[in-house]
């Protein structure tokens, strides 16, 4: 029995589409007012036997600050995928952010001690790598800092901290550090907001450039290290280093829009910032530019690969095809 959180997000639902693929049983957890009919949904989207294969997913609800609904749903797992996260950058959030993200990976690591789970796969994020030197890429040795960086990536790193001091005691673990991830049906939150943007044919793309990878190969990854004889060991999981011009302009192209062609400067940035703060004072909404966002998009960093290249031989496919694929798609739901 393989158990999978955050099964309603695009990881997570990528993820238990291989794995009923290959006929593995599948249980998932699951928060109240999840849409699980969005799983349903990517299914379709690479299969015709989508129902099929989504009414053999055992769902469990259970918070992952929930222990009792937590003992339901271990219960005779051999193999756990913790791809739950919530996702903020909004300072504002920080405390949500470790409560969902630091001791809820702590609950799962307790967990899967206490059930004598044979293996853990957690998906972390690039953000929690240590910044590289000038001119050198960042790999999974670098030294962390948590010195400007995203209340995001900073939970996320104290997770991973967790997860490593289960391995201290005695559980299997790996982890994998994707970049932004490309795939399709989630289209307001992580790389999904992209396509809205480039859909949007506005004439202007920020800064910098982060590290892409398709959702395809993050899942490959994953069950390729889970049954390698590998543990206690961390991969980047990035395909390339891209600017956002680069990536704004491939997914305007595939959409039939006009690429940017004006880069954002940093009297623009700042104003988007102090207007992005003021709506959020007057409306509630998360903040979406934050100072630590304009550091990061002016000083970008790049992620090497061959780690994962090396230890088992991963051969990351290209781009291109899966942001085709994917704005197909989003040319479909969004007419």
């Amino acid at each position: 029995m393989v158990l999978v959180t955050g099964g309603t997000g695009l990881v997570g639902a990528h993820l238990m589409l291989h794995l009923l693929k290959n006929n593995t049983t599948v249980r998932a957890t699951y928060r109240k007012g999840s849409n699980l009919k969005q799983v349903e949904k990517v299914f379709s989207y690479y299969t015709k036997e989508a129902s099929e294969l989504y009414n053999k997913i055992e769902w469990v609800l259970a918070d992952i600050n929930d222990i009792p609904a937590l003992e339901i749903a271990f219960q005779n797992v051999d193999y756990v995928y913790h791809a739950a996260a919530l996702i903020s950058f909004d300072p504002r959030d920080y405390y949500k952010l470790k409560k969902a993200n630091i001791l809820g990976t702590e609950n799962i690591v307790n967990l899967c001690l206490s059930h004598s789970v044979k293996k853990l796969c957690y998906v972390s994020t690039i953000g929690a790598i240590g910044k590289s030197t000038e001119g050198q890429m960042a790999t999974e040795e670098n030294d962390w800092s948590n010195q400007d960086v995203n209340v995001y990536a900073l939970t996320k790193y104290r997770a991973e901290m967790e997860v490593w001091r289960g391995s201290q005691e005695g559980l299997d673990i790996v982890i994998v550090n994707p970049g932004l991830i490309l795939g399709p049906g989630f289209w307001d939150t992580g790389s999904g907001a992209l396509f809205n943007i480039a859909q949007k044919a506005k004439d202007y793309y920020p800064p910098g450039g982060t590290g892409f990878i398709t959702v395809n190969d993050v899942i490959q990854m994953m069950t390729e290290l889970m049954a390698s004889d590998i543990v206690n060991q961390r991969f980047i999981a990035v395909t390339e280093n891209i600017t956002y011009k680069d990536i704004l302009t491939r997914l305007a192209i595939a959409l039939g829009k006009k690429p940017p062609s004006k880069m954002l400067r940093l009297w623009q940035l700042k104003l988007g910032r102090l207007i992005d703060f003021l709506k959020s004072l007057t409306t509630g909404s998360k903040r979406r530019v934050t100072r630590k966002t304009i550091e990061s998009l002016l000083h970008p960093e790049t992620y090497d690969n061959r780690k994962i290249v090396d230890a088992i031989g991963f051969q990351f496919e290209p781009l291109q095809a899966t942001i085709a694929f994917c704005c197909e798609k989003f040319k479909e739901e969004n007419p």
